[in-house]
Parts: structure tokens; sequence; C-alpha cells
């Protein structure tokens, strides 16, 4: 379903010299930062007044609007010229520990085995196969780079051969704005059709090699609501199979491992419901697995003669149940794995013989396997504390062979082959860090702060082993928190660059993520939402009290939802924290929760609540960052957003740095940069781009922590 979508950033830094503090007095060289004017727009809602002064900035054609934003990327850039040299250096040091040409793990799938490759000097990846063996020759199916040229910005989302291997159906973004055209590639020929859909999600292949499923969004809510059935290579109307009326729900298709069925779920934050036909079949007619019920989520798969049912109708974690595929619905399941409410059952991927689960407990990733046919049971172990495990690519239904990637703070991301019927793990790859990298140097840990009612927050930390914490060095806090996501702890090999210089790095694991299962979202969303704030203030004092680093040289990040964080905990304790990365942020909570005419607002009802009900909006009005910015001392911030964002518009991160400048009493640095170019919401799209937008944010984010070289 669709998302505010949350933007992975982990960064870490060394002590190099006193804590600089840049304020406007230290620096007469720098330009006035820029003033928005004030047009007062007024509603009521509720009974209440409200008043807006830069509801103008919305109007995205308004040559003001551009000017204004160009202005404070002047302003950024004269703030920042001083950092220029550092870019270049931690440029240089993030792009010296990337293995520029490199080749994936490739996956079995039919007769071919896919890869994709990157080569030094391209932004993009290559796609491509070898026809039986890995020695065989190379076909490139897709080379993103040549997709790319003339184009600023590119992303490819669906990517799905048809089962004979002699068509690719592809979807691809030039704007930025997640909004996917279809594709189809003759791969015998090399020809692109003339196959055509606009603002497509899902693609599936039926098994007749001809028919493709498809989902489209919609123009203006982005919700994907509509099923087409296409035939490649007809110039023929797509049918409409099915449209999902209800606002608060999106569509996703998929085709089980086993060939046998495809799937459309319609789901919300709260609810979902299936539909499924023979893959053999494209022209039957979808059936309802079971009519959808408020509160209740399942999620179907198959194998044999039955469909195995990832429900949480009895408890919020999930149970497994199974029923015969011939009458699927609920008064036929019998339970298989119970409900637990210490073990969230995160997903199940069936094998022929074999049912992989993956769950989560005490805060970290689980994999268990187990063998159908006998019902033993083993589990993947993992040796560190903190830590991401998840599946690889694994196409084949009839094996005994499951992959999955492993990877931590200090372990590269590695692919893993895993004996289903033997229960051992054989390492295919782990991904080379140049450089001279030495993961002995660094020290992985997983500690707890205690909330106010007692809760343990975990929170992952990276640093230096041996590093002395005696409460004055830096340190750096990211935090979500929001639709249940989980913030596993990925490999970052920028992060070295901030770690290298003493830097204590920390991810809060807060509630409202989904890290120790449903319930620990259910604590931070809707009308728990605050919990979520405190949780970070929490940990970050908690870091602090531990000697993990300085409050004088704290800095903090989130991005999306997570921006929505950074602006809650600065307006409740601005005098925690020296600096905020407030990224693509969610802060104008009120005014984007009213419009129901913006994309994602009546299916996020379920996250945040609705602000026509009263009491749902005198909750909201005392959190949303916007709606609380007071006339008082806020910390440096950096708030950076995209023109093109389609999750989180432009304007909330710039009606917000307009009215903080406004509203603050103190002369410490905001700075607000836009990107202009084609661009979404988790910024550039080339590989090459990103590392130079890393490497400006590390810039700034070290030089608060008085760290310039």
């Amino acid at each position: 379903m669709n998302q505010r979508w949350m933007r992975r950033v982990q960064v870490g830094g060394m002590v190099l010299g006193s804590v600089i503090v840049l304020t406007a007095a230290d620096t007469g060289t720098l330009p006035k930062p820029p003033v928005a004017k004030k047009v007062p727009h007024v509603s009521e809602v509720n009974g209440r007044k409200m008043v807006d002064d830069y509801y103008w900035l919305r109007d995205k054609p308004n040559p003001e609007v551009r000017a204004y934003l160009e202005a404070e990327n002047a302003y950024t850039d004269a703030v920042m010229k001083p950092t220029e040299a550092f870019q270049k250096k931690l440029y240089g040091e993030m792009l010296g520990r990337i293995k520029e040409t490199d080749v994936e793990v490739p996956y079995k799938e039919g007769d071919y085995f896919y890869y994709v490759r990157t080569e030094a000097g391209k932004q993009y990846p290559i796609r491509c196969r070898r026809k039986a063996s890995m020695e065989a020759p190379e076909e490139v199916l897709l080379d993103v780079n040549e997709l790319a040229k003339g184009q600023a910005f590119i992303t490819v989302a669906a990517f799905a051969v048809s089962p004979d291997g002699n068509q690719l159906a592809y979807s691809y973004d030039n704007t930025g704005f997640r909004q996917f055209t279809l594709a189809v590639k003759d791969l015998r020929t090399g020809k692109t059709l003339a196959d055509h859909a606009e603002r497509v999600g899902s693609v599936v292949w039926a098994n007749d090699n001809q028919t493709i499923f498809y989902t489209q969004e919609d123009a203006v809510s982005k919700r994907q609501y509509r099923l087409y059935r296409h035939t490649a290579g007809s110039a023929d109307p797509d049918a409409l199979i099915y449209e999902e009326k209800d606002e608060h729900f999106d569509l996703s298709a998929n085709k089980t491992r086993s060939d046998a069925y495809i799937f459309l779920i319609s789901g919300s934050h709260t609810t979902t419901e299936a539909r499924y036909i023979s893959a053999n079949d494209p022209t039957q007619d979808w059936k309802v697995l079971e009519p959808r019920k408020q509160g209740v989520e399942y999620y179907p798969d198959h194998n044999a003669e039955f469909f195995y049912i990832r429900v949480n109708d009895t408890g919020r974690n999930f149970r497994l149940v199974k029923a015969p595929a011939t009458d699927p619905g609920s008064a036929n399941w019998h339970e298989v794995v119970a409900h637990s409410p210490e073990i969230m059952l995160d997903d199940v991927d069936f094998f022929k013989n074999f049912c992989v689960f993956y769950e989560r407990a005490n805060g970290l990733p689980r994999i268990r396997v187990s063998d159908l046919r006998t019902g033993e049971s083993k589990r993947i172990e993992f040796p560190e504390p903190a830590y991401a495990a998840y599946p690889y690519v694994n196409r084949v239904y009839d094996t005994t062979e499951f992959r999955y990637g492993y990877q931590s703070p200090i372990t590269p991301a590695s692919v893993f082959a895993y004996d289903m019927e033997k229960g051992a793990s054989t390492l295919l790859k782990e991904k080379e860090v140049p450089g001279g990298y030495d993961r002995t140097k660094y020290q992985v840990e997983q500690i707890y702060a205690t909330a106010s009612d007692g809760v343990k927050v975990p929170i992952s930390v990276l640093r230096l082993k041996g590093a002395k914490l005696d409460g004055k060095g830096p340190l750096y806090l990211y935090g979500y928190g929001s639709y249940g996501i989980s913030i596993d702890m990925f490999f970052n090999s920028n992060i070295f660059s901030m770690v290298d210089r003493g830097v204590v790095t920390a991810v809060a694991h807060i509630r409202g993520g989904g890290e120790m299962g449903k319930a620990w979202h259910d604590a931070g969303r809707m009308m728990n939402k605050k919990t979520t704030f405190t949780d970070f203030i929490t940990c970050a004092e908690d870091l602090v009290k531990r000697g993990y680093g300085s409050k004088d040289r704290l800095v903090i990040e989130g991005r999306s939802a997570g921006g929505l964080l950074m602006g809650a905990v600065l307006n409740m304790r601005p005098d925690l924290f020296k600096a905020a990365l407030v990224g693509v942020p969610f802060v104008d909570v009120m005014n984007t929760m009213l419009d129901e005419t913006l994309p994602l607002t009546v299916g996020e009802f379920e996250e945040w609540g609705n602000p026509k009900e009263k009491a749902a909006f005198d909750y909201m009005i005392t959190y949303s960052p916007y709606d609380n910015i007071e006339a008082k001392k806020y910390p440096d911030m950096l708030v950076k957003t995209s023109f093109n964002d389609s999750q989180v518009m432009y304007w909330e991160p710039a009606k917000y740095v307009a009215k903080m400048r406004a509203m603050r009493t103190d002369h410490n640095i905001l700075i607000l940069k836009t990107n202009l170019s084609p661009a979404g919401h988790g910024g550039a799209s080339g590989r090459y781009d990103r590392l130079k937008d890393s490497a400006f944010d590390y810039a700034y984010i070290l030089r608060e922590m008085g760290i310039e070289n």
C-alpha cells in the first residue's frame, strides 16, 4: 500500500577540534535569509479558526513560489560554501568504499540465470541474463543507463519476464513523482513494443505468455485502484477487471511461486480482502477468498492443494491457517501456527516441500524453515546483536535451496544459500568494500532506554571499538516510528566517514514502528502518536546519560514520517539537540490530513486519524509540527525536499521553514534545500548523484558537531 516512504539514512563521524557554533552573528559575509511574504488563508474546522500565512506556497505554477525556493537554495549555498572542500573530501571517501564495477548474485528463473551488474562511471544498473548457465553468452535485458539518456531522473519499478522467457514487462518513472509507465520488450528481437499504460503499479504475467495484469493508480489520489487485463502486442483496449471503490484501499497483484494462482489484494492500513484466479485461465471470473472485515488483515499463498493464509483475526501478530484451494473461505480454515503475543509473523514463503517463516522477536528479525512433510522446523541463526535478515530472490518452487540476505552495521550485504534439507547455510557473496575497510575496528550494541511508562525501547549503536564514552563526544541519532515499519540495521559504507571521525551513531526503534510487532505499531499511531515522540526524546536522553555523547554535539535526523518526528521533538525539546536534518518532512499534518484531494490522505486516516472528527482534530493539533512552532529558541536545522515529491508535497517543508523563520527568537542557522530538478521522495536517482547528496548532508552534520575536515 502507499506510504509516506521512509528513506533509511544512517550517518556518523570523530572529533578533530572544539565545537564550532555557526550563527548569523559569526557570519557577516552571509546574505540575509529569505523572508516569505504572508498571505493569510483562513479556514474553520471543528469550531476552530486556522490561519495559514504561507498557504500561497502550494501554488506550484506560480513563479513567485519557485523564486522563493531558489532564494532559499542560494542562501543554503552561501551557508554551506565553506564546506565545499569538505564535501568533496567526503564524496571521495564514500566513493572509495564502493566497488563501482560489480555483479549481484544471479538467480534462476525458468531456463535463465538473471543478474544485475554495475559499471564504473555509470549511474544506473544493467539487468542481464544467461541461458542455462553463467558460462553462456550474456544477454542485456535492460540497461537503465540507456533508458536514462536525456533524462535528469529515472527509476525502474516492475521487472517481470514472461514464463517462456520471451518478453519483458517493466515500468519506469522519469519525473520523480512515482507515476510509472508500463513498457513491453520482445527479448527475441530486442524491440520495445507499442504496449503502453500510465500510472502502473503491480505487473503480473499469466501462464499463457500473452496476458499481463496490471494495477493502475488514480491520477489525483495516487491510490492503486484498478486492475486491467492486457494482451501483449495487442492494440485492443485493455479490459477493466476490478475497480476498488473504497478510498481507504489500494490494490496489489502477485502470482504464487507455484505458478498456479494470481492474487489481487485490496488493502487498507488495517484491513484486506483477496481475490484469485487460476494463472492458467486469465479470462475466468475472480473469486473473493474471504469478504473484508474491518480490522482484519489476511494474506494468502498457495501450496499443493491448499491455500495458506496469514491472518490477524485472533491476535495482532498474525497466525497461519490453511484451507482447501477449492473452497478457501474462513469456514474451512484450520490453524497451522497459532498467534503469539511475543512473536510477530511478518510473512511466509512457500516452496514445494518447505515453508519459510519471517518472524520478529525482541526487536529483531528471525527466519525459520519448516519441512511441510515432517513438520520439523529449524531456525537460521544470526551472529550479531543488531542486523537485517531478509529473503533474496527465490523464483524456483521445487527446490531445497532458499536464498537469504544478511547484513549489519559492520557486515556488508551478504547472500547465503540455505539447504532446507540439511539446515546449513553457505555464503555465496559478501559485497566487497574497497579502501581497507576493517570491521574489527567497530562495535555494534543493542541497548534499551526505559520510557516513562516503563517500556524498554531498543536502541542500536555503532561506534569505534574502545571509544571513550565520557559524555563529551559527537552523537548522531536517527528515528522513524510510523506505519509499523521496522528500521533494521543495514550496512551503509558511507557511515564510516563519520564513525571513523569519532561519532557514535544510533537508531532509536521507537513505538509506531514494527520492530516489536503489531502492538508496537499500535502504541505509536492514531491517538497514541505522541508516544513516538516521547520515546525518541527518552532515547536521546538515555544516550547522553550513558556518556555516548554530549547534547551540545547531538545531531538528529528523520525523513518523511521521520521528518514529522523531527518537527515534533524540536517543538517539544529544542534544548536537547544541537542540530537536526529534517528530510522531506510530513510537518503540515493538519492541512494535509484535512485535504482529501491530496495523494495518500484518505488512506492514512487509519495511521494518523481524520481531523474532520473533533476528537482526532483535538489530539492531532497538539503535535502537528507546523501548527506548534512557537516564539522560542530552536537548534540549527537543515530541511530538505524535492519540488516533484509525490509523497510529501514540497510546500510542507517550505511553509515550515517560512513560519519557523518568522517565529523563532534565536540566531541559529535554518536552511532549506530544494531539489528543483526532477527528483523524488528519495532524492536523486543516479548513484553518484545520491553520493553527492550524502556528502552534503554529512558535511552539514559533522560541522554541527564541530568536525570540519
